[in-house]
């Protein structure tokens, strides 16, 4: 069985492997995304660098996906530009299958994997995860909040270059706003079928009824978005809410039941885990995160804990004496 409750410094293809097999419930992860990883050095320097950019107005763009120097931000579409960026999605998906294969192997038969990603590159962690022995499930919608139209504006650009008919290319664009993020939902082979794997593991099934009593649908939108602490300078933190509805949906409702993250980032999985009732294991490989994790992680026991205290007095106190409740 894998040590609840910890986070772990370390590259997660480094410290997976030491995490025993068939122990944890489920894996819910925002990874970086295809161009964060390859041939460059992604780390909180770097966000911290490009956030002063366009603090001190040298940018008006905060570019958070895209490798400085890489090339794959612009230039010329020539055929080495669009091998340049085959080659990077070969690169990542080999990446994702070598995490994916470990995360495999922790997880428990019919135990669910969730991971965050693009709409351009989610395709490609689908098929890396299924080579690994997954089998693909759903693809979740995160709608968030509207995010800002990126790339070229013909109609502007046209004008630029004193073209005389530039007002016929009004709204053509080279995409469309990027309103919503993709949530791949893939599970461990289940052992018969999903009761007998149930009896043996309590994992393999989604808690699907809302608030309001309605049936979850694969669409997550109304989330709204999370005052952030200070101290995280994390540029990619999601909603603790939205986290929360992760882990009610794919966590059976237990200490027993650990959810992993091996791309911890600010740690907001485990925090959501940790509001829940659930246990833990987060793995980050930049140290400066992991600091920010134990603090986020400490400060809110301590709030859980206060509330809790604060509830068995209000207990006592309304209780009649015959019924006071047994407290450790």
């Amino acid at each position: 069985m894998s040590e609840k409750n910890q986070v772990i410094l370390g590259d997660c293809q480094e410290v997976l492997p030491a995490l025993a097999a068939n122990s944890i419930s489920a894996c819910i992860t925002d990874p970086p995304y295809n161009y964060e990883f390859v041939g460059h050095k992604w780390d909180a320097n770097e966000i911290k660098r490009r956030t002063q950019r366009v603090q001190n107005g040298d940018s008006k763009t905060l570019v958070k996906n895209i490798p400085y120097g890489s090339g794959l931000a612009g230039g010329v579409r020539n055929d080495r530009w669009y091998e340049r960026v085959r080659e990077n999605i070969r690169e990542y998906e080999k990446w994702c299958l070598e995490w994916g294969k470990q995360v495999f192997r922790v997880l428990k038969p019919g135990g669910l994997i969730a991971v965050f990603n693009s709409t351009r590159t989610v395709a490609h962690v689908q098929v890396a995860l299924e080579q690994a022995g997954f089998y693909a499930r759903d693809c979740i919608v995160y709608r968030r909040h509207s995010g800002i139209p990126k790339g070229l504006n013909l109609s502007a650009k046209l004008k630029q270059k004193n073209y005389s008919n530039y007002r016929n290319w009004l709204g053509w664009h080279s995409c469309l706003r990027n309103e919503w993020e993709a949530i791949v939902v893939l599970q461990k082979p289940l052992e018969q079928n999903y009761l007998t794997t149930f009896m043996k593991y309590e994992v393999g099934l989604f808690y699907t009824e809302n608030e309001d009593g309605s049936f979850q649908s694969n669409v997550i939108e109304n989330i709204p978005r999370t005052q952030e602490d200070d101290f995280n300078v994390h540029c990619t933190v999601k909603p603790i809410a939205l986290m929360e509805k992760l882990v009610k949906m794919f966590v059976p409702p237990s200490t027993n039941h650990i959810v992993l993250d091996p791309f911890a980032g600010s740690g907001t999985t485990l925090l959501a885990a940790q509001n829940l009732g659930r246990s833990y294991i987060g793995i980050e490989i930049v140290p400066e995160y992991v600091e920010i994790i134990e603090r986020r992680l400490s400060a809110n026991r301590k709030t859980l804990c206060d509330a809790s205290d604060r509830y068995r007095k209000l207990a006592v106190a309304n209780a009649e004496p015959e019924n006071l409740p047994l407290f450790d």
